[in-house]
């Protein structure tokens, strides 16, 4: 069966960490589809690159939806947090343990709704105040649950096979890691 994932993008998202999860899931196989959250079908990014979406959120059905992902940005971070459509969304997917990956700022909005109590986390240095409760990791990328976060720009890599790694298998995960000549993480 074909995995579904939807990346949610509002104003102001920051453009690596939106579009690198994008291509690495789709390279995998992953059917992706980009959400705009504000009422317009495009969406301009943190460095005014503007991203034709798929949809609008009013028009996603969140049960065919496997993982929602979280770019971070400024300021497209708080216009996730703002939407209500988005945390709406997020609460009912952690409530049904559905997969949530968020990356840079976008742990902040995780946090902040009490998700990642308890949690191994990580997300842009400074935003760990938000991540309220969490066990910070200063690391790419990292899975606790049913969520997924990543550290920022630099990790967007990682941070998408991490994605692949738990949607899919860590078998798939390393395949595409090779394919795309991506070097393996230094221990």
């Amino acid at each position: 069966m074909i995995k579904k994932a939807a990346v949610l993008l509002a104003t102001g998202f920051e453009e690596i960490e939106a579009l690198t999860p994008v291509d690495v899931l789709r390279r995998a196989g992953v059917e992706v589809t980009l959400i705009s959250v504000t009422d317009e079908i495009n969406v301009t990014g943190a460095h005014n690159i503007t991203v034709v979406c798929d949809r609008l959120l009013k028009e996603i059905h969140p049960g065919s939806i496997d993982v929602v992902v979280l770019p971070g940005g400024t300021p497209g971070t708080g216009n996730l947090m703002a939407n209500q459509g988005v945390t709406n969304l997020l609460t009912e997917f952690n409530q049904h343990k559905k997969w949530i990956a968020a990356i840079c700022a976008a742990p902040k909005i995780i946090g902040e709704l009490g998700f990642l109590k308890n949690r191994k986390a990580t997300c842009f240095p400074g935003f760990e105040h938000h991540l309220k409760e969490a066990h910070y990791y200063p690391c790419p990328a990292i899975t606790d649950g049913h969520i997924i976060t990543g550290r920022g720009i630099g990790a967007a890599m990682e941070f998408s096979l991490e994605i692949v790694s738990n949607l899919i298998s860590p078998e798939k995960a390393t395949e595409m890691r090779d394919q795309m000549v991506v070097p393996p993480l230094r221990k």
